[in-house]
């Protein structure tokens, strides 16, 4: 069964109203209603930065509550659209940073260091593209490395291939 229904647009007079409702519902902790109106937002202004960033962190709230790669690409992706070159980094290092906190809680935790490596990348590329008053990327790269130590996470180890007897 298919069905008929079709999405209605939202008036751009309508858009900051909708943004501060999409920030409501991620406080609330429901980032599924914050995804939608911030697809909302972006039909009516395809770039528009806030619901863009808004976007990144309503799918990033839903890693690990869901089928996570699909939003972690799509988070990831939707950063990348971001104009201004502190924020795609930032908003980069955040999608990896969650990607890697979702690791912890599941089957995947030997990748979490990965990930938080990842970030910690991403961060310490955007600190010298940094607002003068704003330290964001330092505490997210702060905050990643007291969760590599809090969880004891390690690289990796290679096994490489098993000799054949």
């Amino acid at each position: 069964m298919t069905d008929d229904f079709e999405l209605k647009a939202i008036s751009p007079s309508a858009v900051p109203e909708a943004l501060a409702k999409a920030e409501r519902y991620r406080l609330l902790n429901q980032p599924d209603e914050a995804e939608s109106i911030c697809r909302d937002i972006l039909e009516a202004e395809p770039d528009h930065q806030p619901a863009l960033t808004a976007l990144v962190l309503a799918l990033s709230d839903q890693f690990g509550l869901q089928e996570t790669m699909g939003n972690f690409r799509e988070a990831a992706q939707t950063a990348a659209k971001l104009e201004d070159n502190y924020e795609r980094l930032y908003y980069g290092g955040i999608v990896r940073e969650r990607g890697a906190r979702a690791m912890l809680t599941g089957l995947s935790r030997a990748f979490a260091y990965d990930g938080f490596r990842e970030a910690m990348e991403w961060y310490e590329e955007a600190l010298p593209l940094r607002p003068t008053v704003d330290d964001n990327a330092i505490l997210r790269w702060n905050s990643c490395v007291r969760a590599i130590r809090k969880h004891n996470l390690r690289p990796r180890v290679d096994e490489g291939e098993l000799p054949l007897e």
